[in-house]
């Protein structure tokens, strides 16, 4: 053992930093689970709080809860739907792009969205989307039409949430399945041309086959944040005419933990919803397992 460790003290010094980060940030915090079967407020710790048992959990038979959970599961699959495959099919196009400045400028342009923050990208909006002035409702006008209140519809309020997070991430998700690509044998390629196979066929059988492992890795490290929606993309867009669609479990906690002052409450929430992202992750790494034989484990 000792002989292994100064074999590759190297690189266990190169991947310290993130372990020693990991513990403090991921599993020290575990400690405060707790408070999710206890009376928490300010004032006490978590250690001198009182045990209330499964008290906490009471949330289970509120209906606002569920009109909660009812929306983060549609926001959830929304996006899975259309920002999953997303980045894989803009992938595999700029791949087949020959010329190679205009690849690098494709691939500035996608990528640039993803450095602005939330913020930003909710003032974006609100200044194209606005009622009175905004680029969009100009144009209706324009065309002959009535405006829209985007900002708060509750219709349009999931539309604009999936496609905001698409123009915002798509570009910076295809960075794995670039990579990807390129590990593929180029031998390949000139086989299936001299065989006469066109571009989408080698597209098809071999160029998307390729980056299949990266796919089912991918896939199954989305899962933990397919609960967690995105309160930082949400919580800026949402306003009291939209939050009937609007309200998720993040924002949920947040009212209930911060707001309001419910700590345990709020810690049963999220506890909640880290089982159900472990059960999604252990779901879809056997899945994936059985499917290509691929997986995290």
């Amino acid at each position: 053992m000792l002989a292994r460790v100064a074999k590759y003290r190297w690189q266990y010094m190169m991947i310290a930093p993130a372990v020693i980060l990991l513990f403090l940030f991921s599993y020290m915090p575990m400690a405060g689970i707790q408070v999710a079967f206890k009376d928490f407020h300010i004032g006490y710790t978590i250690w001198n709080s009182p045990w209330v048992g499964l008290e906490n959990f009471s949330f289970l038979q509120d209906d606002q809860f569920w009109v909660v959970v009812k929306n983060t599961l549609w926001i959830a699959i929304l996006k899975f739907v259309f920002g999953f495959p997303a980045p894989i099919a803009l992938a595999l196009m700029i791949n087949e792009l020959r010329h190679s400045g205009f690849k690098r400028f494709v691939q500035s342009v996608s990528y640039l969205p993803h450095f602005f923050s939330w913020i930003v990208v909710a003032y974006i909006l609100q200044s194209m989307l606005t009622l009175d002035g905004g680029l969009v409702n100009n144009f209706i006008k324009d065309l002959g039409g009535e405006p829209i209140f985007f900002l708060g519809s509750t219709e349009w309020f999931r539309p604009m949430v999936v496609a905001s997070g698409l123009w915002k991430e798509v570009g910076w998700n295809t960075i794995l399945y670039l990579a990807a690509i390129t590990t593929i044998d180029p031998q390949q390629y000139e086989a299936a041309r001299v065989e006469g196979a066109g571009r989408w066929a080698q597209m098809r059988h071999i160029t998307f086959p390729g980056i299949l492992p990266t796919v089912s890795i991918v896939l199954i490290l989305s899962m933990p944040g397919l609960i967690a929606v995105g309160m930082d993309q949400i919580y800026p867009l949402m306003n009291p005419a939209n939050q009937p669609v609007a309200d998720v479990l993040d924002t949920y906690v947040l009212r209930n933990g911060l707001q309001q002052g419910y700590f345990g409450v709020a810690t049963a929430i999220g506890l909640l919803s880290s089982v159900i992202s472990l059960l999604l992750v252990l779901i879809t790494n056997q899945t994936a397992r059985k499917i290509n034989g691929e997986g995290l484990w």
